[in-house]
């Protein structure tokens, strides 16, 4: 159910009450008893977070290889490889 603003045109009082779509808007004011007006409000915004909110982040494995055999042989073969483990380097003392 959407939130809607309401203005008291007597005592300015501001407020915010939660109806449905389909009820009739507020007409008097909960401290005065005055006229109000429903105002327009910016509405909620939402933020994405997280993985799953892109198209690439659904594509199964036979699908990327599906489209790098498509694209080209060089394409098939960067995909097919894992980036190899870093090699930790050998201390100068003699001994490993």
């Amino acid at each position: 159910m959407p939130t809607y603003e309401y203005q008291c045109r007597s005592c300015g009082h501001r407020f915010e009450e939660l109806q449905s779509i389909n009820d009739q808007p507020l007409s008097t004011c909960p401290e005065c008893s005055g006229g109000v007006e429903r105002l327009m409000s910016a509405g909620a915004g939402f933020i994405f977070k997280g993985a799953g909110f892109y198209a690439t982040d659904y594509r199964s494995k036979e699908y990327t290889k599906q489209a790098a055999s498509e694209s080209g042989p060089a394409a098939a073969t960067a995909a097919d490889t894992k980036p190899a483990a870093p090699v930790a380097p050998k201390p100068a003392g003699g001994k490993p």
